[in-house]
């Protein structure tokens, strides 16, 4: 590295939330500082297209440079950790050239984000700053017109694939929760509420603020699968936000 290159400024990595998929949802920092980068970063299955870029398509310039960090879709966690390695080693040259980076991330950065990874190997070396997002959580919430708790309930937000032994034990310690990642753990996971007799208490959201959005009660979404982007709301005490309200 010559003596000019050393005393180049790093360029600054921001993590971006784009929200859940509206377009409006999109905040005017993360627009902001997505118009002023120079280069644009974000995550793709392998062979697809990405979610995340779709959400800011419009807004995206002639003369920024993309990068698109495909990740295997696989539940073991090496290959997605060496696409991680790759795309931190591909980003911290744009950065130590002085070039600012954007990477897009779905909902929040920090809620079950993709960009945390990338932060966790970042982070150390260049500035860094992180925009949150509209997130899944809050986003499934709004679209059923239902408050995610009330007063001094507690919330608990659970992943699918945890077992259903932990599954129920989080559950019973908690008056409101969400169920994510739902995907194929969808059935194990609608016939488990059903046999906690949660399912009255229970409601199913798909793609939320999308235009292919679906929200049903969970009685009423069938028993046979569920995309990734879906979610289940419960409240045990059901609509505890209203006034009066035994």
């Amino acid at each position: 590295m010559t003596p000019a290159e050393t005393a180049r400024p790093a360029g600054r990595l921001w993590g971006l939330g784009v929200g859940p998929g509206d377009p409006e949802l999109l905040t005017l920092k993360a627009l902001r500082l997505l118009r002023a980068a120079a280069v644009v970063a974000y995550p793709t299955l392998e062979g697809g297209a990405s979610f995340a870029r779709s959400i800011v398509a419009a807004h995206l310039a002639p003369g920024q440079r993309e990068l698109a960090i495909r990740v295997p879709m696989t539940t073991a966690r090496e290959p997605a950790q060496r696409a991680y390695d790759a795309a931190a080693a591909e980003l911290a040259e744009h950065l130590a050239a002085g070039r600012d980076v954007a990477v897009l991330c779905e909902g929040d950065p920090f809620f079950y984000g993709s960009f945390m990874y990338l932060y966790g190997r970042l982070a150390g070396r260049f500035p860094v700053e992180v925009v949150p997002g509209v997130s899944s959580l809050t986003a499934c919430a709004a679209a059923l017109g239902q408050p995610l708790a009330a007063r001094n309930d507690t919330l608990a937000v659970l992943p699918a694939p945890l077992p259903d032994a932990v599954l129920r034990a989080r559950l019973a310690g908690a008056e409101a929760a969400a169920i994510v990642k739902l995907g194929r753990h969808y059935p194990r996971i609608r016939a488990l509420l059903e046999a906690e007799g949660l399912t009255p208490h229970a409601r199913y959201v798909e793609r939320a603020t999308l235009p292919e959005q679906r929200l049903v009660p969970l009685a009423e979404a069938g028993a046979v699968a569920a995309p990734y982007f879906s979610m289940i709301l419960i409240h045990r005490r059901g609509e505890a936000w209203r006034w009066p309200h035994d």
